[in-house]
């Protein structure tokens, strides 16, 4: 995944899958690498009152302090809601979804006022 790229990392239900603390270490690590410092990251996951199952495969719960705990010192959180979604078949999810900011890097600070950033903007969607 090329660096410094996207402004924006949208994950709407990928990261609670990540069971394996390696693996959710390695995806914060691209997330990370892959948007721009100052740029955004937007991750739902399953509520902690969720089950701990979906489709027969094992998933993390999360609140939001416990998702910011995930990412770390490099990314502020934001704002974070809490949605009750109703599948098709009737059942319902509830989901947390949080909008992080990942920290921009002394130079970049240094260097670019908030007005001087490139207005071309580039998202990652993630399924």
């Amino acid at each position: 995944m090329p660096a410094n790229t996207y402004d924006i990392w949208h994950d709407r239900a990928t990261f609670h899958f990540l069971t394996n603390p390696q693996d959710r270490r390695a995806y914060v690590a691209n997330v990370l690498r892959a948007v721009k410092p100052g740029g955004f990251a937007i991750i739902a996951a399953f509520g902690e009152d969720r089950p701990t199952q979906c489709t027969g495969l094992p998933v993390v719960r999360y609140s939001p302090d416990l998702l910011q705990a995930e990412f770390g010192s490099a990314f502020n959180l934001l704002k974070y809601e809490q949605e009750e979604h109703r599948t098709p078949a009737g059942a319902v999810q509830k989901f947390v979804y949080c909008c992080f900011q990942t920290k921009p890097t002394a130079l970049e600070a240094e260097l670019s006022p908030e007005g001087d950033r490139q207005q071309q903007k580039s998202l990652v969607v993630v399924f």
